[in-house]
């Protein structure tokens, strides 16, 4: 009700500016203890206990500076990043737009962040500290002006991978060119070869992030090489470069559109991703989700684990405790005792 009553006020700001006051006062802010890592909704992934299936997607933590503050919000998990080797400004602002009465938001930021070296201080001041068990992914990218990008995800797969709960490969960001051309098969098989021998043995499991702009036989590329290297998860789906209807009169701004005009298009291809890895690798299911019932038909569409960004400008950190509340009572109601045991249930 708070957020409900501030968030005509917060909208008349930049929303750049506004996400930017969000961060400082989550810095500010006590952490908290977040969710009880044994409770109703509690889910293993990939060698990974979950406390309940929904986390912050990346995006929202750029430089890796309020994990631990999500957590506390009620979260299962947060995904800080992406982050770079070096540091880089982004494209040029205005780059992020509010599109009101679509429920939307398009952005350009172009993978702005302080770079690797940076966030790892945070993070290594965060795994010395307090934050105990707490599930942390580490999306890792390429610099917009890299001579080698595949050299780019290795080396911060070598300087991440002791700090994080799960390395996530970003390679579908439409708003560094050329990045989703890695999405390619051959380009795939030799970026994921490169991570993984970065990554070593005993690193954390390894998360693809993956486009909703893709064809069938991208699709059955893709999966065939994450079931063949073992990988950790397939995040489905980034932002599209698509453009459904819209109202906004930011509709034509360039970028990647997320919120609810994705959430069809990012449902169908978590389907899409099901059928085509037969169920062998899990599945997190992103884009257009705002309520338990959508969280809900993403996980019984084959999602193990579900995040959200978006739909937080629009109805503010309150809706984390009502999805995870929501997620309880739906999962009872259709006669499951787990979240695992709902997965793909459709």
């Amino acid at each position: 009700m708070f957020y409900r009553l501030l968030r005509p006020l917060l909208f008349t700001i930049d929303a750049e500016r506004a996400h930017g006051m969000a961060l400082t006062a989550l810095k500010t802010a006590p952490t908290g203890r977040g969710v009880a890592p044994c409770g109703p909704l509690a889910t293993r992934v990939a060698g990974i206990n979950f406390p309940t299936p929904l986390g912050m997607a990346a995006g929202f933590d750029k430089d890796a500076e309020v994990a631990d503050a999500l957590l506390g919000l009620g979260f299962g998990f947060a995904e800080v990043g992406s982050i770079t080797p070096l540091a880089q400004a982004g494209n040029p602002r205005p780059r992020l737009f509010r599109l009101t009465e679509d429920r939307a938001v398009i952005n350009r930021m172009g993978f702005n962040n302080r770079g690797g070296e940076a966030a790892a201080a945070r993070l290594r001041a965060r795994v010395n500290g307090r934050s105990g068990p707490k599930v942390v992914g580490i999306n890792i990218g390429a610099n917009k002006d890299s001579a080698d990008r595949v050299a780019d995800y290795a080396g911060m797969t070598r300087l991440m991978a002791p700090l994080a709960s799960y390395l996530a490969v970003n390679i579908s960001s439409p708003n560094t060119p050329g990045l989703r051309a890695l999405q390619d098969e051959g380009a795939l098989t030799e970026l994921l070869d490169a991570v993984f021998e970065a990554r070593g043995p005993a690193g954390p499991p390894v998360f693809l992030k993956v486009a909703p702009d893709l064809e069938p036989t991208d699709i059955d590329a893709i999966s065939r090489i994450a079931i063949d290297m073992g990988l950790g998860a397939l995040i489905v789906s980034n932002t599209t470069i698509t453009r459904p209807p819209l109202r906004s009169r930011h509709a034509g701004e360039a970028g990647g559109l997320s919120g609810e005009p994705l959430r069809e298009i990012a449902l169908q291809r978590l389907r899409d991703f099901r059928t085509a890895t037969g169920g062998q690798v899990p599945l997190v299911g992103v884009g257009g989700i705002a309520s338990a019932e959508h969280a809900w038909q993403r996980i019984r569409a084959g999602a193990s684990l579900v995040q959200l960004y978006s739909a937080m400008v629009y109805e503010g950190p309150g809706l984390i405790g009502r999805i995870n509340r929501g997620l309880e009572t739906l999962m009872r109601r259709d006669g499951f005792s787990s979240i695992a045991e709902a997965v793909g249930s459709e």
